[in-house]
């Protein structure tokens, strides 16, 4: 009797991960011609979590039907040519003469929004080491809180206090996820942040990087993440400089900083500082700004 039902319940596995299959397949199929919220999306969804509520492939798929169906576009007038990164679709003037620009922008219905929000969650929970389902949620708070991303800048320093402690590699799309690629993602969120230009998302640019270099002090480029701030946000070129002058001991050839550490000096006026760094350019920078670099040089050796 005991071989019976261990042979049934094998058979009923095999069944269950049989229908999941079909669903799968019949979800992609529908995805392919409908988009992710189309018609007939959410019928195959709730057959398939019938058959298992834990697949994961499921559950990202419900997630994306929700997001997506919560999405809809509205078009927005600012006084700025870049708006969340892009270009406007329109300028005009208004009867002053000021520019006016109009932007295409994606809003969600929050009640949508927040069942998407609780498929990403049950995936999280259920698999807890699937760094991707952590991007998926990091993601849908940019995209929601668009010049406010307070959510996404708390849950990815959360993620990051998360990644100080791990014994283990977080998984990514089936492999292990090391180091680099933790902080390459988290380089590529920082981007976001500072593409977004709000005074909000230049913080949030600032916390996760001051978060990274904290956690991972070997990881320079969260530095020079750092002396940006200080050189574009703050308008602090000394500060800059410091934090510029500290990547550089460790990496010499550090484009970045040698770079930025001429514009510091430049807004300095300290002629010495940028000739040294004018030099360093010369020797570590690409040809195009060797050039540029060589010219600088005689400009200011002519004086």
């Amino acid at each position: 009797m005991k071989y019976i039902a261990m042979m049934l319940l094998s058979l009923l596995t095999f069944s269950a991960a049989a229908q999941s299959e079909r669903y799968e397949q019949k979800y992609n199929l529908l995805v392919s011609q409908l988009g992710p919220a189309g018609v007939g999306v959410e019928t195959v969804l709730d057959n398939w979590a019938r058959v298992d509520s834990t697949d994961v492939k499921m559950l990202v798929g419900r997630f994306s039907y929700f997001f997506n169906k919560a999405q809809s576009d509205r078009v927005v007038e600012k006084q700025k040519n870049k708006y969340l990164g892009m270009d406007p679709i329109l300028a005009l003037k208004d009867s002053t003469g000021t520019d006016i620009y109009y932007f295409q922008e994606i809003v969600y219905d929050d009640n949508l929004y927040g069942q998407a929000l609780k498929a990403a969650d049950k995936a999280i929970r259920l698999y807890p080491d699937m760094l991707e389902l952590r991007f998926l949620k990091a993601n849908a708070y940019i995209a929601y809180e668009k010049e406010s991303p307070d959510m996404a800048s708390a849950y990815l320093l959360d993620l990051v206090r998360q990644n100080r402690t791990r014994r283990t590699s977080w998984i990514y799309e089936g492999e292990p996820a090391g180091q680099e690629f933790f902080s390459d993602a988290m380089m590529e969120y920082c981007y976001t942040f500072w593409t977004i230009g709000s005074s909000e998302a230049m913080d949030a640019f600032l916390h996760l990087s001051e978060a990274m270099y904290e956690a991972y002090p070997d990881d320079y480029a969260f530095l020079n993440n750092i002396g940006s701030y200080d050189l574009m946000v703050r308008n602090d070129p000394k500060a800059a400089l410091k934090a510029y002058g500290k990547v550089l001991k460790a990496k010499p050839d550090d484009y970045t900083a040698i770079r930025n550490s001429v514009t510091a000096s430049r807004k300095l006026g300290n002629m010495k500082a940028e000739k040294k760094y004018l030099h360093m350019l010369v020797k570590y920078g690409p040809e195009k700004d060797r050039n540029t670099a060589k010219a600088s040089l005689d400009v200011i050796d002519a004086m």
